[in-house]
């Protein structure tokens, strides 16, 4: 990991810690924390393509990191992610939907680096792509399964219980959404 990654990752930790410590609502918390982070790590770099995949994956690691060293909802940190992406992408004009699956393959990673419990993880990511959706007047149904299908192929790198973990949680209605997946996932080891 670069300098300028840990940097980033350890400010993003520690303003979840101090944010949540102070307030106690996680969800908002992130939100603000990765939205403004990543707007930040976008203008210095002065470019959206592949320095908004590095931002969203270093930024997220450093919310669900902060989150898992309080023992803070993970779920709730995964919903405010994916929001707080959202925001950001809209406001240094990048494509919301790639964002989105960045965000939740980034999620499920994080988490299982943590030890955090992937189900709620996968599915907190699919609430806040749902909500962040809604938020900025995109499709709720294609935001809900772009995070389902970022959250599988992260699990599908971690190991078959991972998928099955994420699979179950991502399967089905969410928010009053028909999550659909757009293609099969497998553990690379069952490949």
């Amino acid at each position: 990991m670069s300098e300028k990654s840990r940097n980033l990752v350890a400010s993003v930790k520690d303003s979840i810690v101090s944010t949540v410590k102070g307030v106690g609502e996680v969800t908002d918390a992130v939100v603000n924390t990765v939205s403004g982070s990543l707007v930040n790590a976008i203008k210095h770099t002065g470019e959206v393509g592949a320095a908004l995949t590095w931002a969203i994956s270093e930024v997220v690691y450093g919310a669900i990191q902060g989150v898992a060293e309080i023992g803070a909802d993970i779920g709730g940190a995964a919903k405010g992610a994916v929001i707080g992406v959202l925001r950001g992408t809209k406001e240094v004009g990048g494509e919301a939907l790639d964002a989105v699956s960045t965000t939740a393959s980034a999620v499920v990673k994080s988490t299982a680096e943590v030890g955090g419990d992937l189900a709620s993880a996968a599915k907190g990511a699919v609430e806040g792509a749902i909500a962040g959706a809604r938020a900025l007047g995109l499709s709720a149904e294609e935001a809900a399964s772009a995070a389902s299908t970022g959250a599988l192929r992260a699990a599908g790198e971690i190991g078959s219980t991972a998928v099955a973990q994420v699979r179950d949680a991502v399967t089905g209605t969410i928010a009053g959404v028909k999550v659909v997946m757009k293609e099969p996932f497998r553990s690379e080891k069952e490949k």
